[in-house]
């Protein structure tokens, strides 16, 4: 039982599982925006509710496990991914491999007992999924289609609820895509050095940290902008000033992310992680009373 436990930790440190908080509240945002629109009432139900769920998270995993197992010849000689656990050893390749299978069959399944449409585009996102780090080998767009792969929970919470794509879902998408390619800059200046040194394609690397927090700041006045477009997209039927308070809130905290980053880049994983699980969960929260009291 105590081995079983201490694989079980293994699995979420490889994973990064408390990271999950990131995407998830703007699923759901984008699921009680969706049911508002078709069905008068934020709540979609207990089978949207958990097939969405599962979805989430065993897309991540593929997501995060094929990261590792695709990053483990660039892990192996940075310092800061030393002690991760498919490169310490205390997970090996095949259980890696089992993982990533394991998990792509868990999202194909519940995405056929959402709908048509859910399964149709399940084979395009693992697609998405598995490849974004290979970006970073020849192109410093691997921000952005990281940031596109979290963007992508939006778009499935309007093909979960309503069973095609809303012109919101892809708005919130593109907040999404923004923000999270700001914070994934910010975070990325950690292993601008070692990125110099190995030949790889990242904003920090290609251009230095002072240009990479102009670019980090740039996409997040873009994220709040396509946010608020979000609002205006659903204004009246959904959304109203709460939501709009909301946005307001979240541009406040990723003022503050910037201003920790700027003056310490110690700060950086205070920044990257706590700030930005705070935004996502009060995103989420302002959107929620907005339909509850609409």
């Amino acid at each position: 039982m105590k081995l079983l436990w201490v694989k079980f930790k293994d699995i979420l440190e490889l994973i990064v599982f408390k990271h999950s908080i990131f995407a998830l509240p703007f699923l759901f945002s984008s699921m009680i925006v969706g049911s508002k629109l078709v069905n008068h009432t934020p709540w979609f139900g207990f089978k949207a509710l958990i097939l969405g769920i599962i979805c989430a998270v065993s897309a991540r995993n593929f997501a995060m496990a094929s990261n590792r197992l695709m990053d483990e010849d660039i892990d192996k000689d940075n310092p800061r991914c030393a002690n991760r656990p498919n490169i310490s050893g205390r997970i090996g390749k095949k259980s890696v491999w089992m993982f990533i299978i394991f998990n792509a069959v868990i999202f194909l399944l519940c995405s056929y007992f959402i709908n048509t449409l859910a399964f149709y585009l399940s084979f395009p996102v693992l697609f998405v999924l598995a490849i974004y780090s290979a970006f970073k080998r020849f192109s410093s767009l691997v921000h952005l289609v990281l940031g596109f792969c979290l963007g992508l929970a939006p778009i499935a919470g309007s093909v979960i609820v309503m069973g095609e794509i809303h012109i919101y879902s892809v708005i919130l998408c593109l907040g999404v895509t923004f923000w999270t390619a700001g914070f994934d800059l910010l975070y990325s200046l950690q292993d601008m050095d070692y990125d110099k040194k190995a030949g790889l394609h990242s904003i920090p690397a290609q251009f230095g940290s002072k240009a990479t927090l102009l670019i980090s700041a740039f996409f997040h006045v873009l994220a709040v902008l396509f946010w608020l477009l979000f609002v205006w997209q659903v204004w009246g039927e959904a959304l109203g000033y709460i939501s709009l308070f909301g946005v307001c809130m979240s541009a406040i905290i990723l003022f503050f992310e910037h201003r920790i980053v700027r003056n310490n880049f110690d700060r950086i994983d205070k920044a990257f992680f706590t700030l930005n699980g705070y935004l996502s969960v009060i995103f989420f929260i302002f959107i929620l009373v907005d339909l509850l009291w609409n």
